[in-house]
């Protein structure tokens, strides 16, 4: 441990408040995903890392899942992705810089307007949930290789949610469905 002055503090942090506390870390420290996992999401081109933040966190505490990021997403490292992940960045495997999601799950794409009820898509298996950036959504290309296009029903005049809540409802879903 190393004590340092306040004002160095300020310097490194981007918060209002300096941090009290920093943490470094290898990024090889960090977990591994198990090749048997059978729960993950796929954000592609996710730019805003408290959205990529608040889904890991949302992966530690639904899941065990893991989190796999297209290239172009934010880091989930960053100082906004950690805080909004609450540490669970520490405890979730993230699989970073691929362009098209792991193979070996089925794929369920959350697409704002069409496919199926969420609730009835069968997510009691192994399953990938993809999730698009909230202003483009996923390519035509993935959307047509999923297994599955889903969407989560909403309020007449909704015009979508962000990532971050529709992959949170998917994986409660997934949860709901298991239990």
């Amino acid at each position: 441990m190393h004590v340092v002055a306040d004002g160095l503090m300020a310097e490194l942090g981007t918060l209002g408040h300096p941090a009290r506390v920093i943490g470094v870390f290898r990024r090889e420290d960090l977990p591994a995903r198990d090749p048997a996992a059978g729960l993950g999401v796929y954000l592609h081109r996710v730019i805003d890392p408290g959205n990529v933040g608040t889904i890991v966190r949302a992966a530690g505490a639904l899941g065990p899942a893991f989190v796999a990021l297209s290239a172009g997403c934010s880091d989930p490292l960053s100082g906004k992705g950690v805080r909004a992940s609450m540490g669970a960045v520490f405890r979730v495997p993230i699989e970073t810089a691929r362009d098209v999601p792991p193979e070996g799950l089925p794929r369920v794409a959350l697409v704002a307007d069409a496919g199926a009820p969420l609730w009835d898509v069968d997510l009691t298996g192994p399953v990938m949930l993809l999730v698009g950036a909230e202003r483009l959504g996923l390519p035509e290309e993935l959307v047509e290789s999923a297994d599955h296009v889903a969407r989560i029903p909403q309020a007449d005049g909704a015009e979508s949610l962000n990532a971050a809540a529709a992959a949170t409802v998917a994986l409660y879903e997934a949860v709901r469905q298991r239990a």
